[in-house]
C-alpha cells in the first residue's frame, strides 16, 4: 500500500512538473503572441542574453532570433516574459503612443541600477514636467546657442592634446571629453577640484551595467552596484551644499533643480532629483562617447567619405558657421 502511494505520489509530482513547463513555455496572453522561446524555466534565456557581444552591430541574441523567428519574438530574460520588437515600425508605434496605448515598464534590477525614483519609472504630469526641464537644457534652441560651441571647443581642446601624445585611445578620450563637458553643464563638476573622481564611479557603474544581476562581490553587477553607491554620494554631497547656500549660482543645470526643491510645494522631491541627475549624467556621456567612437571607426575604414567632409569643412570654414552644411553627394549623405 506504501508503495503504491509513493508511486502515486511521484507520478502526481511529474505530472505537476510537466504541467508547469508546459504553461512556462506557453504563457497565458489576451491576444495571439509571437513565435519564439521561453527558454529553461525560471532562466529562461537570461544566460544567451547577458552573454558579452564584442560586435558593433545587433548583438547575436537579437540577430539569431529575427533570423529564426521573424521580427517580434517572445522570450524569457530576468524570470519576465517578454516579447522583443526588431520591426522599426512597429518601435516607432509603440514610442509614439507611450502613455495611451503603451506604458513604460522596467525590471526590478534596472530599477536597482538606477534607482527606484528614476525618470523611466515615473508617468503622468511628474514625468511631462522632468522632460520638460531637461529639455531646457538639451532642447534644440539651447543646443544651437550655447552646447554646439561649447561642444566645437571641447573637441578642439582634446584634439590638440591628443596631438602631443604618441597613441590615444578613442573611446576612453572621448568618453572623458563628453563626460568632463557634460558635467559641467549639468551640476558645475569640475575634475581638477575634487577629491572623489566621478568618471571613474560612472565606469565601474557602466562596466556591469549588461550583466547577470548577482549582487556578490567580485561580480560585475556588484561593481556596478558600487560604482553608483559612490556617485550619488559625491551628487548627494553636492546637493546639500547648493541647499545649505541659497545664494550660490553656478549656472547649470542643477541649479534648475535646486530652484524647484526650495519652491513650498517642490513637485520633486530629493531622491527624484538625485535620480533624475544619475540618469542625465550617465545617457549624456556614454551614449554619446559610444556613437562618436563608432563614427570615428566607420570613418577610418571609409577613406572616400573622410575626403568628403575635409571638402566641406574647407569650403565652410571662415564663414562662422558652427554647423557643417549636409552635403548631397553619394558619399556624405549613406
Amino acid at each position: 500500500m506504501a508503495y503504491i502511494a509513493l508511486r502515486g505520489a511521484a507520478l502526481a509530482a511529474i505530472a505537476a512538473l510537466i504541467h508547469w513547463v508546459y504553461r512556462w513555455r506557453h504563457p497565458k496572453c489576451a491576444g495571439t503572441l509571437p513565435p519564439g522561446s521561453m527558454g529553461i524555466p525560471i532562466i529562461g534565456e537570461t544566460l544567451q542574453f547577458f552573454a558579452p557581444n564584442p560586435t558593433c552591430g545587433l548583438s547575436p541574441f537579437v540577430r539569431d532570433r529575427v533570423k529564426r523567428y521573424g521580427s517580434m519574438f517572445k522570450t524569457s530574460i530576468v524570470g519576465r516574459p517578454v516579447v522583443v520588437s526588431a520591426d522599426p515600425d512597429v518601435n516607432h508605434y509603440v514610442f509614439q503612443n507611450e502613455g495611451k496605448l503603451f506604458e513604460s515598464w522596467y525590471p526590478d534590477t534596472f530599477t536597482e541600477i538606477f534607482g527606484r525614483d528614476n525618470v523611466g519609472s515615473l508617468h503622468g504630469f511628474i514625468y511631462k514636467y522632468l522632460k520638460t526641464l531637461v529639455l531646457r537644457l538639451y532642447g534644440q534652441e539651447n543646443l544651437k546657442a550655447v552646447l554646439l560651441a561649447e561642444t566645437d571647443a571641447a573637441c578642439r581642446g582634446s584634439l590638440a592634446a591628443w596631438a602631443a601624445q604618441p597613441c590615444v585611445d578613442i573611446k576612453d578620450g572621448l568618453s572623458t571629453m563628453i563626460f568632463d563637458l557634460t558635467a559641467k553643464k549639468l551640476i558645475g563638476y569640475e575634475p581638477t577640484k575634487s577629491s572623489e573622481s566621478l568618471r571613474e564611479n560612472f565606469t565601474a557603474f557602466i562596466r556591469g551595467l549588461i550583466s547577470f544581476p548577482l549582487n556578490i562581490p567580485g561580480t560585475a553587477y556588484h561593481e556596478c552596484m558600487e560604482g553608483r553607491k559612490k556617485a550619488m554620494k559625491v551628487l548627494k554631497g553636492m546637493m546639500k551644499e547648493r541647499m545649505a547656500d541659497p545664494e550660490r549660482k553656478c549656472e547649470d543645470f542643477f541649479d534648475h533643480v535646486i530652484q524647484e526643491l526650495r519652491r513650498e510645494k517642490p513637485l520633486l522631491t530629493e531622491t527624484i532629483a538625485l535620480d533624475l541627475m544619475f540618469v542625465l549624467l550617465f545617457a549624456s556621456f556614454e551614449t554619446t562617447a559610444l556613437a562618436l567612437t563608432l563614427g570615428v571607426k566607420l570613418l577610418t575604414e571609409n577613406p572616400r567619405v573622410v575626403d568628403a567632409l575635409t571638402r566641406n569643412t574647407k569650403r565652410s570654414s571662415g564663414t562662422g558657421r558652427t554647423q557643417m552644411p549636409r552635403s548631397r553627394g553619394p558619399s556624405t549623405s549613406r
